[in-house]
């Protein structure tokens, strides 16, 4: 199992739907039928030891967005999501092959057989499009089988050789496979809040909300500031001495940092907050 790195609105848009919280499947009865479809499994070690946490993360994870999934009406499906262009339903296809795509890169990487992750982009688009306008049954069982499909293989590919890579398309972008579990867990957990189904980053485990907003400051490239996530401090950037300090919960800023609205939970001491590109 790939290691996840660092594990140890002014407008807000009625949520609908289903409601979750992180402890619901631990409070489960034993014997009732799950909430998805699903498959039920143990998720273990390849040596039977107990399940890594960024595994758990995933399943957890996927689980929740699983029983959005199911619960939404048929007719709701056509709705615009958070995603600019894109329907609740576009973003369901989306995360769904994405989760192919990961499959298959990992199954490669099993097989010593080096896989892109999409054929090209242009591909990547059209087959968004044309799943997301498909059918909502169609759109649902192929979300559970890739779901399925990404556990399995990210099972099967073990633990990857330091400074493994793969291919996003052939001859683009160049990406590290030890971030193949991050990338998938962010997936799964900022689309499931583009849903607008009732989920959103103030439903995250702390551990997700910490380990997402780290990963921007890691990546941001524009003018540096200061965060304060409640008292924790990180930098996005290189600050300068002027450099304004960004202050609100966890979620709430690793949100703020895909290019989403936070609404008015944030705030910062030059009274603006930076513009940050959408992913």
């Amino acid at each position: 199992m790939l290691a996840l790195h660092g594990w140890s609105d002014p407008r807000r848009i009625r949520r609908t739907h289903v409601r979750h919280r992180t402890t619901a499947r631990q409070t489960a009865t034993p014997g009732t039928q799950p909430l998805t479809r699903h498959r039920q499994r143990s998720f273990r070690g390849h040596d039977g030891g107990v399940t890594p946490p960024e595994q758990t993360a995933i399943e957890a994870a996927t689980d929740r967005l699983l029983a959005t999934v199911e619960a939404l009406p048929d007719d709701t499906w056509r709705v615009q999501s958070l995603c600019s262009g894109w329907s609740r339903a576009h973003v369901v296809a989306h995360v769904a092959l994405n989760a192919e795509g990961l499959a298959g890169v990992l199954g490669g990487l099993a097989d010593g057989r080096p896989t892109t992750m999409y054929v090209s982009d242009e591909r990547r688009d059209s087959d968004i499009a044309e799943l997301g306008a498909g059918p909502v049954e169609e759109i649902r069982r192929r979300l559970t089988a890739a779901c399925a499909a990404f556990a399995d293989a990210d099972q099967r590919a073990g633990v990857v050789a330091a400074g493994t890579t793969f291919d996003r398309t052939p001859g683009g972008q160049v990406l590290d496979a030890s971030l193949i579990p991050l990338l998938r867990l962010r997936e799964v957990e900022i689309h499931h809040g583009d849903l607008v189904a009732g989920y959103g980053p103030e439903d995250w485990p702390a551990e997700t909300a910490r380990e997402f907003l780290a990963w921007s400051a890691r990546r941001h490239r524009g003018p540096g500031f200061h965060v304060d996530a409640d008292g924790w401090l990180l930098d996005f950037g290189t600050p300068g001495a002027e450099a304004p300090t960004l202050s609100g919960p966890v979620a709430a800023l690793a949100w703020w940092a895909t290019g989403r609205d936070p609404g008015p939970v944030l705030s910062s001491t030059d009274g603006t907050l930076p513009t940050m590109g959408g992913r």
